[in-house]
């Protein structure tokens, strides 16, 4: 076809059009940032084609090249980048992930003194553990004397009877009085409080008349009776103390060299909306940024009488308000049973040997209507499942939803798996499902457990990561802070080195090797999550997330795992130095 005469002026007219255009274009267009090539002793980059460098290139956010500043010379004098040497004698890994925590947990309890078996270091300050009923009693009295506020009750996190003896309502009265004094138990799931304590709360017997989960003439509140007592506990949720609570969380990230977490609970206090907004003003304040994944939980909506269509939703409309440090995303929890730390895990033959049974926090029925919707709708659904019953139950009902509506890359969940069987992990693997796993519960109750409850055998099988390595089901490590400290090196070091708090050795068979814990806590959950590529390792392309530490956790011996210091946090190609 003839092209159509087009004049000389014409041509020029439009030419000269194009070229305005293109002038205002570039006029208004953001300036490329700059171009900045960190150098290491040693870049661990977790990516099996390239594992090691000395230099990554970071522009825009984003990772642009990883090699040697020799390799990345060509780079820098392209893009007139320039280089920087902070991190000269460093080691460099990929920002740190924990899969597993609940921001609204150390925001409340860090507002209040820890005493607990194991020890604690935390923002706001040191608590030595005490492993005595002698040595807890006397500093929880020590304690209680600091406390100066009386609208609001003496609070201390980390009780637990194994260690610390029986400690109930009467004990508490007859050792404090007219003083309102409250244990928070180490599993969080319980709370004991004397006379005092609620009275200054207005919680009354009438409030534990439930089916289960409380126990008035002992001061009792357990799992789902605690949403008796929570409501009355709003001072620990004012804009201060909550927000102060929320910065002590932040600080732990910052410190353990966490780039990213996913919350594992937000609503369990019953106020969703408010805890969503509490946590992105504090993380919007917060000097340091870091990413934070919110997951919806099933508890908040059956407590409040939410259909699962309802809840879904609610969540919808939720993630409208996403933007890259905080965001609700694609993932939801069921509960199926009770805390480890309480010993409410529901346990398979023989169950408990003392006799005692677990609890189970929600009906088939409602895991499997809650689980449908969710499935269906393309969320990753995660489970709370401690005992090995309660694999079962997982098992059960992923193996139904896979029937009934197919899914090849659905990546369902178990969270914790305090204790399962080796048959369970090959089931977990066949039904393509992942595990996230806490193993700091076998460095703290494996020798507790040994006795009347688990047995030395199963005790000593506890997080049995090995199993699950062995079968090749994808794993992660979590902290479900504070059920351990807020600290990714601990957790390699208690899957590694698999010790007891004793200081004895666990099961060889049961350990990970170094270089697969530490994947844990980088690749690997970034892979569980469903975000392995966008974080995790270092390769171009991927978000310029680091961490700094001054040793490298490949090579460090034992016991000096977890101590390694954190020197920095790189986040976005910016750098934040730790206190």
């Amino acid at each position: 076809m003839a092209r159509a005469f087009q004049s000389p002026r014409w041509t020029f007219l439009r030419l000269r059009t194009v070229l305005t255009a293109v002038t205002l274009l570039v006029a208004i267009a953001p300036a490329r940032a700059e171009l900045v090539v960190y150098t290491a002793q040693l870049i661990r980059t977790m990516e099996p084609a390239l594992p090691t460098a000395t230099a990554v290139a970071v522009e825009n956010g984003l990772i642009v090249a990883v090699g040697s500043e020799d390799s990345l010379q060509p780079l820098i004098e392209a893009r007139n980048g320039r280089v920087d040497r902070q991190f000269a004698n460093d080691i460099l890994l990929p920002g740190f992930i924990d899969p597993h925590v609940h921001p609204a947990l150390p925001a409340v309890l860090t507002q209040f003194p820890f005493l607990a078996p194991d020890d604690w270091s935390l923002p706001t300050g040191e608590f030595p553990g005490e492993t005595t009923p002698e040595g807890y009693r006397a500093r929880l009295t020590a304690l209680a004397a600091q406390h100066r506020d009386p609208t609001v009750p003496f609070i201390t996190w980390g009780y637990h009877p194994l260690w610390h003896g029986e400690i109930w309502r009467e004990d508490l009265n007859e050792k404090f009085g007219e003083q309102p004094v409250m244990l928070w138990h180490r599993s969080f799931h319980e709370l004991i409080g004397n006379d005092a304590a609620w009275a200054l709360l207005g919680v009354t017997e009438a409030d534990a008349q439930m089916d289960e989960g409380a126990d008035w003439a002992r001061g009792h509140f357990y799992e789902n009776g605690l949403k008796a007592v929570v409501p009355k506990l709003g001072f620990l949720f004012t804009p201060q103390r909550f927000g102060g609570g929320m910065f002590n969380f932040l600080a732990m990230l910052h410190q353990a060299g966490v780039t990213t977490a996913l919350d594992m609970g937000t609503g369990i206090y019953g106020n969703p909306i408010g805890e969503i907004a509490g946590v992105r003003a504090a993380a919007s304040a917060y000097p340091v940024p870091v990413r934070l994944i919110l997951t919806p939980i099933i508890v908040d909506f059956l407590t409040r009488g939410k259909t699962p269509e309802e809840a879904l939703a609610e969540i919808l409309e939720w993630q409208a308000g996403n933007d890259d440090r905080v965001m609700v995303g694609n993932h939801f929890k069921l509960m199926i049973d009770g805390a480890i730390f309480s010993g409410l895990a529901q346990m398979g033959p023989p169950g408990y040997l003392d006799g005692h049974e677990g609890v189970w926090m929600v009906p088939e029925p409602l895991l499997r209507a809650y689980g449908e919707v969710f499935w269906r709708a393309g969320f990753q659904l995660h489970a709370h499942a401690n005992g090995d019953a309660a694999v079962d139950r997982f098992l059960m009902l992923i193996e139904g939803l896979q029937q009934d509506f197919p899914r090849p890359d659905h990546r369902s969940t178990i969270e914790h798996l305090a204790y399962s069987t080796e048959q369970q992990s090959a089931q977990l693997a066949k039904l393509g499902a992942q595990a996230s796993v806490n193993p700091y519960y076998h460095y703290i109750l494996s020798e507790a457990y040994s006795g009347d409850w688990l047995g030395p055998d199963r005790a000593a099988q506890m997080t049995r990561l090995g199993s699950l390595e062995r079968n090749g089901v994808p794993l992660t490590l979590h902290s479900d802070a504070p059920m351990a400290p807020l600290s990714p090196l601990t957790l390699v070091w208690a899957a590694s080195e698999r010790e007891t708090i004793s200081g004895a050795e666990g099961l060889e068979t049961e350990r990970l090797s170094r270089a697969s814990a530490l994947k844990a806590v980088t690749s690997g959950a970034a892979a569980v999550m469903g975000r392995e590529n966008e974080i995790g390792s270092i390769r171009a392309g991927k978000r310029a997330d680091f961490v700094v530490l001054e040793a490298d956790p490949m090579t460090v011996p034992g016991d000096a795992l977890r101590h390694i210091k954190v020197k920095a946090t790189v986040f976005a190609g910016d750098p934040y130095p730790t206190p």
